[in-house]
């Protein structure tokens, strides 16, 4: 027979925040192993007033946090877990959780020791009990890198480069959180498909972040005229929202560029695909918008 050494507990893997710039929103990311438990907290822990939307994407349950310090007047089975404080300070963030029998579980053992935590402190948990849990998780900032033509009508498919590359510029720094295909305009000279990409990253590291992946896409690129866009902000603008979506609508000139005045967007590689570079930015994680084709500009 089969031994099971921890047969109450389910180990969250990797758990990460970013923070904007003023540090009063966090985006709290749980990467989850059981999918059960993950949809159970994003029901119940909705009802928290700091959280102000949750979603699910992909292996990730990800909660958009106010700041501050809430009372929760927990409940079995109507609201038995939540989150009760958020706070940033420094170069760090910490998120307190509260349950009550299994929600107490969840709360305080199964999320206490996932990677990427600088500590925790936990009540015991289980059976009727209530417990609550503080980790600790350092600050980091959210990075969108968009990248458009880096094939050719012979060979490569931009997707899979950006995703590989993603994968191998991971380190104890960065995070690798998402991958967005966005379907574009298919103008006449695309290659078949017509799609840009952005690959989203929790870090403490923007710049060398930045760094590496630009000297493995230009070691891998087979085309001469490979764009690359890097966002540093929490959200993309309303100004480069509405420019992915004219990208998507019709053919547009790469001058148009010009005139996004947005201090957190920064081209690194200049090709013909910063067009389609840029445009995918603002579509991360939103993939029903972003692979939508659409068939002209109305």
């Amino acid at each position: 027979m089969e031994n099971i050494s921890e047969p109450y507990v389910i180990h969250y893997p990797h758990i990460v925040a970013v923070a904007d710039g003023s540090g009063s929103r966090v985006e709290l990311i749980e990467f989850f192993d059981c999918i059960g438990g993950a949809m159970w907290s994003k029901h119940h822990y909705a009802q928290s007033p700091l959280v102000r939307e949750v979603r699910c994407v992909g292996s990730t349950m990800r909660y958009s946090l106010a700041t501050g310090t809430v009372d929760l007047a927990l409940e079995g089975s109507r609201f038995p877990a939540g989150i009760s404080a958020c706070t940033v300070e420094g170069s760090e963030i910490s998120v307190t959780y509260i349950g009550m029998g299994g929600g107490g579980v969840g709360a305080a053992a199964c999320r206490s020791d996932a990677a990427g935590i600088l500590r925790s402190r936990s009540d015991p948990a289980g059976g009727g009990k209530v417990a609550s849990a503080t980790i600790w998780l350092p600050k980091m900032q959210r990075v969108l890198i968009g990248v458009d033509d880096t094939d050719t009508p012979e060979e490569g498919a931009t997707w899979t480069l950006v995703h590989n590359i993603a994968r191998a510029v991971e380190d104890e720094h960065s995070v690798y959180l998402s991958h967005t295909i966005v379907q574009l305009f298919p103008v006449p000279y695309r290659t078949k498909n017509c799609v840009g990409l952005v690959a989203e990253f929790a870090t403490n590291n923007p710049d060398g972040l930045v760094s590496r992946f630009h000297q493995l896409l230009e070691k891998y690129t087979l085309s001469e005229k490979t764009g690359m866009a890097v966002y540093t902000g929490f959200t993309p603008s309303e100004e480069l929202l509405a420019y992915g979506r004219k990208v998507k609508r019709g053919e547009v000139e790469s001058s148009l560029l010009e005139s996004i005045r947005d201090p957190d967007l920064r081209i690194v590689m200049n090709g013909r695909g910063i067009v389609g570079a840029v445009a995918a930015i603002p579509f991360f994680t939103k993939y029903e918008e972003a692979l939508e084709l659409c068939s002209g500009k109305s």
